[in-house]
């Protein structure tokens, strides 16, 4: 429960931040996330990490690799738990 709270508040403040800039080739949409927002995501990644039991080398290695996992489990694809809880939403 706690990981799709996280993953939702993630997705929810990412999508506040994104902007109309093209992906790159392989996908990539670089989000730049102003401050006080980017500690919130900072503290997300954290609980996230936690949560999934991701380690790194360095925390910024353990933060990317929890963002990897929230954005799979945040998904904007129609796969997407929070997507189907969405729409019970109305």
């Amino acid at each position: 429960m706690l990981g799709v709270a996280v993953a939702e508040e993630t997705r929810r403040l990412l999508r506040l931040h994104v902007g109309t800039e093209e992906e790159d080739a392989d996908g990539t949409v670089l989000v730049d996330v102003p401050y006080p927002d980017a500690a919130v995501v900072t503290a997300l990644l954290d609980v996230a990490a936690e949560c999934f039991g991701e380690r790194g080398s360095s925390v910024e290695e353990t933060r990317q690799a929890a963002l990897e996992t929230l954005l799979k489990l945040a998904d904007f694809d129609e796969e997407s738990q929070l997507n189907r809880r969405d729409d019970r939403r109305g």
